[in-house]
């Protein structure tokens, strides 16, 4: 290599972008525009709690009993799933910041995988659900004097894990990049980026789901037992 070309190799390390000086730079600033689009992932889904909140104690019963019509053993499979493709995945940027890029295909590869597992139990339960006639709309099936405030519980339902999904299938998506580009080698002790910034938006699909399971789930057994 010519001195020329060491020279333009030194100031250019592999990964960085031309409009940052240094890798930190470009590090931190891909950190704070994640944690900037997370907060604008926040306000979303507090929205839908906020309107499954004021639905719900307007109608504890009603959601209550819808509530107790969901599969509780796979709901809690899932999040089992879920917990355990976290620390799949803060190994695979923690391999990263090592440089250690099949470790870190591996780790992303058990990740990818679990995620998998979730939508395919996820896509289970909605199909349970078309079948008993649940799905919210003109088809809506439900016995019982609180059918409309049940059929709104599913509306929540259906839209708060169904938005939750949509998340999962774009970190899939994204998984499979980083796979790709571990497996080249991209990443170095220098240059990781990419794979914490994936990884904190994994770990937030994942904290919105530990809050979907009890407030989706869980409440109706708990309206049960205390009534």
């Amino acid at each position: 290599m010519s001195d020329q070309a060491a020279a333009v190799a030194h100031e250019h390390p592999a990964g960085l972008a031309h409009q940052f000086e240094d890798l930190e730079q470009q590090t931190d600033a891909s950190t704070f525009g994640m944690w900037v689009f997370l907060l604008t992932e926040i306000m979303f889904f507090g929205g839908l709690f906020a309107g499954y909140a004021v639905y719900r104690s307007a109608y504890p019963d009603a959601f209550s009993e819808g509530s107790r019509h969901l599969h509780v053993l796979l709901g809690g499979v899932n999040t089992a799933v879920l917990i355990f493709s976290s620390l799949t995945m803060a190994l695979a940027v923690r391999a990263a910041q090592l440089g250690k890029n099949k470790a870190a295909a591996n780790y992303m590869i058990a990740t990818l995988a679990l995620g998998t597992v979730f939508l395919v139990i996820k896509g289970f339960e909605y199909h349970h659900k078309y079948i008993e006639g649940h799905i919210p709309g003109p088809g809506f099936v439900f016995d019982g004097p609180n059918s409309g405030p049940v059929q709104m519980f599913f509306c929540f339902y259906f839209v708060m894990t169904g938005m939750h999904a949509l998340h999962m299938v774009i970190g899939a998506g994204l998984l499979i990049y980083f796979i790709v580009q571990a497996r080249q080698g991209r990443y170095t002790p220098t240059y990781y980026g990419p794979v914490e910034v994936m990884g904190l938006y994994w770990h937030f699909v994942d904290i919105v789901w530990i809050f979907l399971f009890p407030l989706l789930y869980l409440i109706g057994y708990h309206h049960g037992l205390t009534r």
